[in-house]
């Protein structure tokens, strides 16, 4: 496949407007897309109805993004057509029908391909779950969320790739708006995920909502609480998952939506002065820490961990005369706040959500360590504490120092890069990373003929304390001579053997 700059893909699909020539297009195809899209002309013909390539497949394949759905349109039966492609491509090809929708799903390969009829769509004022009944390809075009996703390329024989652009989509696309194709207040009143998917594709895309669509967004919000917070969350993780989350993030703040589905994130906003003493915006700096640990990782659940890592600070905020503002314990607060979030949100209770917890509580543990001089017993600790999160853990710190002195930012993190050496010889030495001392109450029972004791607990907590300070060395033996002479200091006899 040819690989295009911006301005080059926008050159390119001028030709293909101009000239309305399939083999244009399909430059932008690999050969096994060409063969599906062949093989549906095909199966389209046969049951004589029209079809065409439509939505967010045209859009991202003319933005050079990558793609893994097909999505086709016809003006007949989706499910039909989806039948006739199957025995056009592969007689042991598996179609799945979903009746309810009226839209069937073909996976062949590592393309998922899914047929629609053409339909029209109206709302009542309490649902965001049309009547759908069967319509034009222009009632389907016009009833689309954005004017970039209701291109359309010709699959009928009379007219083969030609790009059909109703609302001047490909002008959008061009200058990077987002727009519906008809009355803004309509389109999110009727289904008001739409506001979520407009504020997700400016972010993915890094494209500007077009200002009587933001307008639109702003006074239909609280319509958002119609929608099941499932839906809401998948377009909150979709805009996490963008290269900039910060750009969707401002505009839910902006056009209120985060105040309803999210406002204990909205709560850090806003800066205090008292006596000339101000803290930080934390709500500013959250999306700054966001935006810099995507750099680092794709991970959603750290970035998740990022987004959640100061959460506790309003509820921590103190003023001390004389010292300024402090934020005491929000760590601790902030990782039992965890949980609550990940419920409301419909995220998941598991080991997603004890992972986050994890690392909100942990967050200021690396950092603390610049502040003095690094120890082995300091480094230990937190390498036994954290366990395998410590890598994420270094990397959710580092996005965590942020200042508008950028000397300031660099400074810092040549002192953060002494830590993580100093990381990584300990944990080469001391083979600390999801550590148990080598002597654990069973031992000390066995060794001493005792049941469960306070002795015992004294014992395990000297011995693994031993460890962590290098008094001892990370063995066996060494921990046991400690636990024969504790032994002896607290009047237990060790077994004969």
């Amino acid at each position: 496949m040819l690989h295009f700059t911006a301005a080059g893909w926008f050159g390119f699909i001028s030709i293909i407007m101009n000239k309305n020539l399939f083999q244009n297009f399909s430059i932008l195809l690999s050969d096994s897309e060409q063969e599906i899209v062949l093989k549906v002309a095909d199966a389209a013909k046969f049951i004589n109805t029209d079809a065409y390539l439509i939505g967010g497949y045209v859009r991202d394949k003319i933005l050079g993004r990558p793609v893994k759905d097909i999505d086709i349109m016809c003006t007949g039966s989706g499910t039909e057509l989806a039948d006739a492609f199957a025995k056009q491509f592969s007689p042991n090809l598996n179609v799945n029908h979903f009746k309810r929708f009226g839209t069937a799903q073909v996976k062949t390969g590592e393309w998922e391909i899914e047929f629609v009829g053409a339909r029209k769509e109206s709302y009542s004022t309490d649902s965001r779950k049309p009547a759908v009944e069967a319509g034009t390809f222009n009632d389907d075009v016009s009833r689309r969320d954005f004017t970039i996703n209701t291109l359309a390329v010709s699959l009928r024989e009379n007219d083969f790739g030609k790009l059909i652009d109703v609302f001047d989509g490909m002008v959008d696309l061009e200058n990077k708006i987002i727009r519906t194709p008809l009355d803004a207040d309509i389109t999110f009143s009727d289904d008001p995920l739409r506001m979520m998917r407009a504020v997700r594709f400016a972010s993915q895309l890094q494209f500007q909502i077009e200002e009587k669509t933001f307008s639109s967004i702003f006074k239909n919000a609280d319509r958002i609480k119609i929608v099941s917070i499932e839906r809401v969350t998948d377009e909150l993780n979709k805009i996490l998952m963008s290269q900039k989350p910060s750009i969707g993030l401002q505009l839910m703040y902006d056009a209120k939506l985060l105040h309803i589905v999210f406002p204990e994130f909205v709560a850090l906003e806003g800066a205090e002065t008292i006596d000339g003493m101000g803290h930080k915006d934390n709500f500013h700096h959250t999306l700054q820490v966001v935006d810099n640990l995507c750099e680092r990782s794709d991970n959603l659940w750290l970035r998740w961990a990022a987004m959640l890592h100061d959460i506790g600070k309003p509820a921590t905020k103190k003023f001390v005369k004389g010292t300024g503002w402090t934020f005491h314990g929000h760590e601790v607060v902030g990782a039992k706040m965890v949980p609550n979030i990940f419920r409301k949100l419909k995220l998941p209770l598991n080991e997603k959500m004890h992972y986050v917890r994890k690392l909100v509580l942990m967050h200021l543990r690396p950092i603390g360590l610049v502040k003095e001089q690094v120890t082995d017993s300091a480094v230990r600790r937190l390498l036994i504490e954290a366990g395998d999160e410590i890598d994420d853990l270094m990397n959710l710190c580092s996005a965590d120092i942020t200042s508008k002195n950028k000397l300031k930012v660099m400074q810092h993190l040549r002192n953060f890069e002494l830590v993580k050496i100093k990381l990584k010889e300990v944990e080469e030495k001391d083979r600390l990373r999801n550590w148990q001392p080598p002597i654990d109450g069973e031992h000390i029972m066995n060794a001493f003929q005792i049941g469960p004791c306070r002795e015992v607990g004294i014992i395990k907590l000297a011995v693994r304390e031993a460890i962590l300070d290098g008094t001892i060395p990370n063995d066996y033996d060494a921990a046991y001579k400690l636990m024969v002479e504790l032994g002896k200091d607290l009047g237990l006899h060790r077994k004969k053997n």
